[in-house]
C-alpha cells in the first residue's frame, strides 16, 4: 500500500482516506508528497517532525502536514491512527504551515465514516456531499497540540537532539553553554533567536513530550518525573498541566486511554 500510494503523481478524489486502501501507519522515515495530510490519533500519541519543529497529537488530536513539505510521522506503541489525504487547494485556510488541530466529536464521526467509503466515491453523491462537509470542518478546526520548534544551527540542533534522548539530564544552562564557549545568557538567546522558546522552556517542553510515552504505558507519575529530569513530583505535575492543560493523570485516565 505504501508503494502504491508513492506511486501516485495525484490524488483519485480531492479527499482521499478509506481505511481499506490506505496504510493507517506511521512512516518514520523523512519524505514528502504533493497534497496535505491529517493523521488522527484515535488511541495513542503522534509525533510530526519537520525541519522547523516537532508537532504533537495527543489522543482527539491530529496533525495536519501541508502539501509539499518534508516530515515524518512517529507514534507511541499502540497508536491507531486514520490518515486522510488532502488535495493541495481544496483547504486553503491550512495550506501553509504543520499544525495540530483539535478534532471534536463531530469531525471524529466525519472521520470515521469517511473512512469506510470505497476508494472511488461518488463526489457527486451523498458521498461527495459528506467529503465536502469534512473539508469544511478541517477549515475551521481549533488548533491545539504541543510545538515544539527546531532551531536552524547545527550545534544546537545537536544539543536538542541529546535532550530529547536523555529528558533526564540535569545539567544546567551554564553547563551546557560552556561546551559551546559561550555564557548561559548567550545560549539562552540562541534558543530565543531560533525556536522563540528560551532554553528552560525549550526543555520544559521536550521533557514533557518525551513523559507521554512512559505515561501512556501506565508507568507511575513518579517515575515518568524521574525518568525526565524531575526532582519534583510537583514541578512535574505543573509543567505538564501548563503545556497540556490538564494533569499527567487526567491524561493517562482519558488521553491515554483514546479519549
Amino acid at each position: 500500500m505504501l508503494a502504491a500510494l508513492a506511486a501516485l503523481s495525484r490524488l483519485p478524489r480531492p479527499l482521499y482516506g478509506s481505511e481499506h486502501s490506505l496504510p493507517n501507519q506511521a512512516i518514520g522515515h523523512p519524505h514528502r508528497h504533493p497534497w496535505a495530510q491529517l493523521s488522527h490519533a484515535l488511541r495513542g500519541t503522534l509525533r510530526v517532525e519537520t525541519e522547523r519543529g516537532h508537532f504533537l497529537a495527543p489522543p482527539g488530536q491530529a496533525a495536519w502536514v501541508p502539501a509539499g513539505m518534508r516530515h515524518a510521522v512517529r507514534c507511541s506503541p499502540g497508536t491507531v491512527i486514520r490518515s486522510l489525504y488532502v488535495a493541495a487547494d481544496a483547504v486553503p485556510s491550512l495550506s501553509q504551515r504543520c499544525r495540530v488541530l483539535r478534532i471534536d466529536a463531530l469531525l471524529r464521526e466525519l472521520i470515521q465514516a469517511f473512512s469506510q467509503l470505497p476508494e472511488a466515491y461518488d463526489e457527486s453523491g451523498a458521498d461527495g456531499r459528506l467529503a465536502a462537509v469534512l473539508i469544511d470542518r478541517l477549515a475551521v478546526a481549533e488548533e491545539a497540540g504541543i510545538r515544539l520548534p527546531w532551531p536552524e544551527d547545527p550545534r544546537l540542533q545537536a544539543l536538542c537532539r541529546h535532550l530529547q534522548a536523555r529528558p533526564d539530564d540535569r545539567a544546567g544552562l551554564e553547563e551546557h553553554a560552556e561546551r559551546f564557549g559561550v555564557s548561559g545568557r548567550t545560549l539562552s538567546r540562541w534558543f530565543l533567536a531560533q525556536t522563540g522558546l528560551n532554553f528552560r522552556q525549550w526543555r520544559k517542553r521536550c521533557r514533557v513530550i518525551a513523559a507521554l510515552p512512559l505515561l501512556e504505558r501506565g508507568e507511575r507519575v513518579t517515575d515518568a518525573a524521574l525518568a525526565c529530569g524531575y526532582d519534583s513530583l510537583s514541578a512535574f505535575i505543573a509543567a505538564f498541566h501548563e503545556q497540556l492543560g490538564v494533569p499527567p493523570g487526567a491524561f493517562q485516565q482519558e488521553g491515554g486511554a483514546g479519549g
